[in-house]
């Protein structure tokens, strides 16, 4: 065995070779198949089954993700599920928003009651954190839309017509006692619309299409901007457009800016309650794309809808 000294050196001039670790492994024969996939492709060969190499090893156990390490923004947002008959119709979003004690789950009003497309659903169901130490622990919890044949909700109407926005009050004895969420409040809406502007970056924070951190119920964000003249009404009606990604499933998400004068547990700007992509109605559907647009509604009605 060499001397202390000289073994230094042999293992200065010798290092250690890393182990392969077996996701590298597989990654390795994964990458191999996808390649003879593709030359037997190209040479019209039958193509050997492809191997998904995220999927090749066993998934490992997933460590607990405190609360805290999360932020506040994205437990402010859940996911609506709208049911006939226990049935399940549509998804979309919702926020929560607090007005002193009382807590009310809000949407877009076309995903409680749209007559115009036969949408009646009778109930919602959400789903609620129920460990501040563990996000991936969570409860489903379903609201009733009607009492004695009458809505539940509460919606809003102005002199440009019906507002598509809709507040459903949460009966907090519905909720887990252990409920983990964060809820807008009056401090979160502007004081003054001249603090937003055209161009404004925002955020919509939902589950476009149903997609969501599926692991530990959380929503994703889309990044917009602001496309109309903040604090005035597009074409007379009580909202203002956004220019962004937004798919099915994003209607109620809130649209919100970052602002530093509001409480640091959520230190967010609460501007809108996004409801559809805007769009042409004479557009040639197959010369003209798409304008990208959406209308989204002041939330300063939540002050009316929640008094």
């Amino acid at each position: 065995m060499p001397e202390p000294t000289e073994r230094r050196r042999w293992l200065r001039a010798h290092p250690a070779q890393p182990e392969l670790q077996p996701q590298q492994a597989t990654a390795d024969v994964s990458d191999a198949a996808n390649e003879a996939a593709t030359s037997s492709e190209e040479s019209g060969a039958p193509a050997p089954a492809r191997v998904a190499s995220q999927w090749s090893v066993p998934r490992l156990p997933v460590p607990a993700l405190d609360v805290a390490q999360v932020e506040s923004l994205l437990l402010t947002t859940v996911q609506i599920t709208t049911l006939l008959g226990g049935n399940v119709l549509t998804r979309a979003s919702g926020f929560f928003f607090r007005r002193d004690d009382r807590l009310f789950l809000v949407t877009s009003r076309h995903v409680l009651f749209d007559a115009e497309t036969g949408h009646l659903p009778d109930a919602i169901e959400i789903g609620v954190h129920t460990a501040a130490a563990d996000l991936a622990r969570s409860a489903s919890v379903r609201f009733p839309l009607y009492a004695d044949g009458r809505g539940l909700w509460h919606q809003g109407r102005d002199r440009g017509g019906e507002i598509d926005v809709a507040v459903l009050e949460v009966e907090r004895g519905l909720l887990p006692p252990s409920a983990v969420l964060h809820a807008f409040a009056p401090e979160h809406l502007l004081s003054s619309l001249s603090a937003a502007e055209v161009g404004l970056p925002v955020l919509l924070v939902g589950f476009p299409l149903g997609f969501h951190d599926t692991l530990h119920h959380l929503p994703v964000v889309r990044h917009a901007i602001i496309a109309s003249s903040f604090g005035l009404r597009f074409q007379g009606q009580g909202c203002f457009l956004t220019d962004g990604r937004a798919h099915r499933g994003s209607s109620g998400a809130p649209v919100v800016m970052r602002s530093g004068d509001t409480p640091s547990a959520l230190p967010w700007k609460l501007l809108g309650v996004h409801s559809s992509r805007f769009d042409m109605g004479g557009r040639d559907m197959a010369q003209d794309e798409s304008l990208g647009l959406n209308c989204a509604w002041y939330a300063d009605i939540l002050v009316t809808l929640t008094g």
